[in-house]
């Protein structure tokens, strides 16, 4: 694993804080279970389908049909309502959830109806830029983890031996995936 990490070399944990956080958690949403090219695609008609109405809104009071045309699957737009509705009644400030302790901000964002700890892992560490979460939903990086260590080992137990940077652990498997074959 040491070989692989210096063969990718370094990277970076930058916090994307470029959508407000309930869109960015629509974002992850639509995302989930897809490769990146397709969920960008989905995303790309979602945005289209608001006509420059804010997001969230447009969640809040869309035709479900409406999304699901634009690739949107029933479970992930009945997602995107839930998050609106949580947005519009003020229980996603990222101001207020970044102030939290992570498991208790993984509390409350998986206590939106469709937004699992997947989700919430992936959040914690791209947008609020947390050190410390191994995402063991993550096929990929489980699998890349299990490719380079020991598939009899469970990942969690491997992880924690990179405690309190996790989630650069992750940020490696990940960039491991993508990385040509040696």
């Amino acid at each position: 694993m040491t070989e692989a990490i210096a063969r990718t070399g370094p990277v970076e944990l930058t916090p994307r804080q470029d959508l407000p956080l309930p869109e960015r958690l629509c974002r992850a949403v639509a995302g989930q279970q897809l490769s990146v090219k397709a969920a960008a695609s989905i995303w790309k008609r979602v945005v289209a389908s608001a006509e420059g109405k804010p997001l969230i809104d447009h969640f809040s009071a869309v035709d479900p049909q409406v999304l699901r045309d634009c690739g949107l699957s029933g479970a992930k737009t009945k997602a995107m309502a839930a998050i609106a509705a949580a947005a519009l009644a003020g229980d996603l400030e990222a101001e207020t959830l970044g102030e939290m302790a992570t498991g208790e901000r993984t509390q409350r964002l998986t206590q939106i109806w469709g937004v699992g700890q997947w989700t919430a892992d992936m959040l914690n560490i791209f947008y609020f830029g947390d050190l410390d979460i191994w995402p063991e939903g993550d096929t990929t990086a489980r699998k890349t983890l299990e490719r380079l260590t020991s598939k009899r080992r469970k990942t969690v137990r491997t992880a924690a031996r990179f405690a309190p940077y996790r989630s650069y652990l992750a940020l490696y498997m990940w960039q491991q995936a993508d990385a040509a074959p040696v």
